[in-house]
């Protein structure tokens, strides 16, 4: 499917608020409730939409720490590794990487001992580094830019 420059408005909108009705998309696009409504679900149907959803403060709700792990994994660990890493709670988000390590990890952690115990975890896997996050430069954004 092509994304028209209707649907890219739509897209938009949706990024910036997703909790908008289609009446007031279709306000701001220009087109019927209806038709966003037909718009949304055909590119929900294509996989252009993947979801919806809450982000959440892990600070707030009692996670102090945020860490940065890079894992590099040992010989015929990786895809093991690559199984596990879903059933960790902790992690946020994972990416498989190019250069000297294979995986990098956003992970949050109530505490230090929490950060020691996981780490404890990884090492069967292979060596990891872990980078400690002091602050937030950009505020976490899953904004696709639509040109």
């Amino acid at each position: 499917m092509l994304i028209d420059e209707l649907n890219r408005k739509i897209l938009r909108c949706l990024q910036q608020n997703a909790r908008l009705s289609n009446a007031e998309i279709g306000r701001q696009v220009g087109i019927s409730s209806p038709a966003v409504s037909e718009r949304i679900k055909k590119m929900e149907d294509l996989g252009i939409i993947e979801g919806y959803k809450a982000i959440v403060s892990p600070f707030e709700i009692g996670y102090q720490l945020k860490a940065i792990i890079t894992l590099r994994a040992f010989m015929g660990k990786l895809k093991p590794f690559l199984e596990k890493v879903k059933t960790f709670d902790e992690v946020v988000n994972c990416y498989r990487i190019t250069g000297d390590e294979n995986i990098v990890m956003e992970v949050v952690l109530k505490n230090h001992k929490h950060l020691e115990n996981f780490i404890d975890q990884l090492i069967i896997y292979g060596e990891s580094k872990t980078q400690i996050v002091l602050s937030r430069v950009i505020k976490q954004k899953e904004v696709i830019p639509i040109k």
